[in-house]
C-alpha cells in the first residue's frame, strides 16, 4: 500500500487544520499603509575578471560606460575599446515601509547582458527609481554573486547562477515616501486570504479587547478600525495593540496538484463522496536492434545493417472497480486513496475524474 504522506516518487499528502490553532493577525493581514515599494535601476559592473559583456553583443554597455566616463570628465568620444571586464546589469530593491533618510536596504544585480560571471565585482553607484520615475536610493557596493564557473579549452562546469548576486545594504534611501500613517482616522485591515467567517472574527477580537465597537467587517476582504473611537494616542498604539491578537482563520477546502513534480496537498476539510474507481495502465515497448550482415566469403557485396524492431502493447491487469466510501474525515479520506494503490501521477488523474464526477466536495487547483 502506498504511504500517501511522503513517498519517494516525490508524493505528498499534507493535511492542515486551519482551526487548530490561533494565528496572530499580523500573520493573516496586511495593514493600510505598512508596505515596501518597488525600486529598479540600470547599472554598471566593474572589476570582472574577464567574464564581463561582448561589446558587439551588447552594446548598451558601452554607452553607458562612455556616459560614466564624460561625467567623470574623461572624454572618450570616438575611441574603440572593448573591455572585457564591464557587464551591465539591473537592479532592484524594495523599499521597506517607513525607511527614513540615510537608511540602507539590500539590493539585487542581475546581468542583463551576455556576461558570463558577476563574481568579484563592483556595482558603480547606481540610482534606483520608483514606479514615479523618481530617486528613492543610490546603490553601490561588492556583489556577492550566487555561483560559480570555470571553464578549459574544451570543458566548462557552472554552479549556482554567477550571473546574478546581492549587495548586502548595498543602497542608501536618498527619498522618503510620503505617507501620513499618524494622521489616519481610519485603519484598514486587508486580509491575505478573504473569507467573511475569518473576517467577522478578527471584529469581534478587536471588539472584545477595545470592550466597544471599534471594528467593522467591510467585506470578505477588509476589516475597518475607527482609530477615533479607539481612544488611544496615535494609529501606531492601535496597530502595536491589535496586531498580536490571534485569530482562529476559516479557509476553503482546496485540493492542490502539481503536475510535474507529482506532488498533492489536501486540506483537512476536504471530503469525498461514495464512488468507485477503476484505473488502467497501457504500457507501448518499442525496441530497435539493428543487426550487421555481412557478404558471402569471396563475394563482391558489401556489408549492410538490418533493422529489427520488436514492439509489445502491455496492459496491468489492475483491481478492476475500487470503492472509495464517503470520507467524514482527512483519515477516511486518506484510507480510501491508499486503497487504490497507485503511483502519485496517477493519483492526480483519479483525483481529476473524482472532481469532473462531482465526488469532490473541495477547490480543485492545478499547478
Amino acid at each position: 500500500m502506498i504511504r500517501l504522506f511522503i513517498i519517494a516518487l516525490g508524493f505528498v499528502l499534507l493535511g492542515f487544520s486551519a482551526n487548530a490553532a490561533s494565528i496572530r493577525l499580523k500573520d493573516l493581514v496586511e495593514f493600510d499603509g505598512v508596505r515596501g515599494n518597488d525600486l529598479v535601476g540600470y547599472g554598471l559592473v566593474v572589476g570582472l575578471n574577464g567574464t564581463g559583456d561582448g561589446i558587439r553583443n551588447s552594446p548598451f554597455t558601452a554607452e553607458i560606460m562612455t556616459t560614466l566616463l564624460e561625467r567623470l570628465g574623461i572624454n572618450v568620444s570616438g575611441e574603440q575599446f572593448q573591455p572585457k571586464n564591464v557587464a551591465a546589469v539591473f537592479v532592484t530593491a524594495v523599499l521597506p515601509p517607513f525607511a527614513r533618510v540615510g537608511g540602507q536596504i539590500d539590493v539585487t544585480v542581475s546581468a542583463i547582458g551576455d556576461s558570463k560571471s558577476l563574481l568579484g565585482g563592483t556595482l558603480v553607484m547606481t540610482p534606483l527609481n520608483g514606479a514615479d520615475g523618481k530617486i528613492y536610493a543610490v546603490a553601490q557596493g561588492t556583489i556577492i554573486a550566487g555561483g560559480v564557473t570555470a571553464q578549459g579549452a574544451a570543458a566548462s562546469v557552472t554552479q549556482g547562477v554567477p550571473t546574478a548576486g546581492t549587495i548586502p545594504s548595498g543602497a542608501r534611501v536618498e527619498r522618503e515616501v510620503t505617507f501620513d500613517f499618524a494622521g489616519l482616522s481610519t485603519l484598514r485591515l486587508a486580509l491575505r486570504t478573504p473569507d467573511f467567517t475569518t473576517a467577522g472574527r478578527i471584529e469581534q477580537v478587536i471588539n472584545a479587547d477595545f470592550g466597544r465597537p471599534v471594528a467593522t467587517m467591510m467585506d470578505a476582504g477588509t476589516v475597518s478600525v475607527n482609530i477615533p473611537a479607539t481612544q488611544m494616542t496615535s494609529t501606531a498604539h492601535v496597530l502595536q495593540r491589535i496586531e498580536d491578537l490571534t485569530v482562529q482563520p476559516e479557509q476553503r477546502a482546496r485540493v492542490v496538484v502539481d503536475q510535474r513534480s507529482g506532488t498533492i496537498v489536501i486540506g483537512e476539510d476536504v471530503r469525498i463522496s461514495r464512488v468507485a474507481v477503476a484505473q488502467g495502465n497501457l504500457t507501448l515497448r518499442i525496441q530497435e536492434k539493428p543487426e550487421v550482415v555481412q557478404p558471402n566469403p569471396f563475394s563482391s557485396g558489401t556489408s549492410i545493417v538490418v533493422p529489427r524492431t520488436s514492439a509489445s502493447i502491455d496492459q496491468a491487469p489492475g483491481k478492476g472497480l475500487a470503492e472509495i466510501s464517503g470520507g467524514t474525515s482527512l483519515s477516511s479520506v486518506v484510507a480510501g486513496l491508499n486503497a487504490l494503490g497507485v503511483a502519485p501521477h496517477d493519483m492526480i488523474d483519479i483525483l481529476k475524474s473524482i472532481n469532473a464526477a462531482g465526488a469532490l466536495h473541495a477547490e480543485f487547483l492545478v499547478r
